[in-house]
C-alpha cells in the first residue's frame, strides 16, 4: 500500500490519550482517501505522464519507480519509491519536455498509528517553463524513516528537509547539514508526530510565566 488508508478522524489533530486543548474535541470527519487514478487523467496530465514515462525510459529508470498516481482536487500526485526519488527529481528538472526547475516545498505528514507506512514526505515541484505544478510523495515506515536528500538537485530543499526532520523525524540521507531548525538542538522527539504529547512547556513573557497549553484550562 502506498497512499494513506481512509479512516474516520476525531478532533482537529487526531490526538488521543493526552487531552484535547484545540477546542475541536467533538469534531468528527468521515473517512476519505483519494483512490488511485486511471487514464485519462484529464487536462495536461496525460501529456505530462507520457513525457515523464518517456524520460524515465531514456534514463534507464524503471517505470515501477512510480508506484501510484492520484488526481484529487485538480492536483496530480505521484507516489514514488524512496530509493528513486533523487533520480526522479533530476529527471523532472533536466528533461526538456518536463523542466520542473523549482522545488517550492518539502513537507511531512504523519497519518497515525493505524496507517501502514504512516510517515509521508511530499515534494511540490513547479515548472516555470510550462507553468505546471505536480507533487511527489514518498511513504515511509516509522521504524525506518530514511529517504535520499534532494538538495543536490534542488538547493531550495535544504531548509525544508531540515524542518521535516525536526518536526517529523524523517532522515534525509546525504543532506549537507541535517540539524534542527525550529527546536533547540537538544530537543527530545519530533513535535508534529501523532504520538508526540500534546502538552507544552512554560514560557516566560515580560516577567510573567505562561503555563503550557494543557494546563491553562480544562476541556471536556
Amino acid at each position: 500500500m502506498v497512499g494513506p488508508a481512509g479512516r474516520e478522524r476525531a478532533g482537529m489533530f487526531g490526538v488521543r490519550g493526552t487531552g484535547d486543548t484545540s477546542g475541536f474535541g467533538g469534531l468528527r470527519l468521515p473517512a476519505y482517501a483519494p483512490a488511485p487514478a486511471e487514464r485519462p487523467f484529464g487536462g495536461w496530465f496525460d501529456e505530462f505522464a507520457d513525457d515523464f514515462a518517456d524520460a524515465l525510459d531514456q534514463r534507464g529508470i524503471p517505470r515501477s519507480a512510480v508506484q501510484q498516481v492520484t488526481v484529487d482536487r485538480g492536483e496530480i500526485t505521484f507516489y514514488v519509491q524512496r530509493e528513486r526519488v533523487l533520480d526522479l527529481a533530476r529527471t523532472l528538472r533536466d528533461d526538456a519536455a518536463l523542466r520542473f526547475e523549482l522545488c517550492s516545498s518539502v513537507s511531512g505528514v504523519d497519518y497515525g498509528e493505524d496507517v501502514p507506512q504512516r510517515l509521508h514526505v511530499t515534494y511540490h515541484l513547479l515548472s516555470m517553463t510550462y507553468r505546471r505544478r505536480i507533487r511527489l510523495e514518498v511513504a515511509l515506515d516509522v521504524d525506518d524513516p530514511h529517504v535520499p536528500s534532494v538538495v543536490e538537485v534542488y538547493p531550495t530543499a535544504d531548509w525544508h528537509e531540515r524542518e521535516t526532520w525536526d518536526m517529523f523525524g524523517v532522515i534525509f540521507d546525504g543532506h549537507p547539514a541535517l540539524t534542527r531548525i525550529l527546536m533547540p538542538d537538544d530537543w527530545d522527539g519530533h513535535p508534529q508526530r501523532k504520538d508526540y504529547p500534546l502538552g507544552g512547556i512554560p514560557v516566560e513573557y515580560k516577567g510573567a510565566e505562561i503555563p503550557p497549553p494543557d494546563e491553562r484550562r480544562a476541556y471536556s
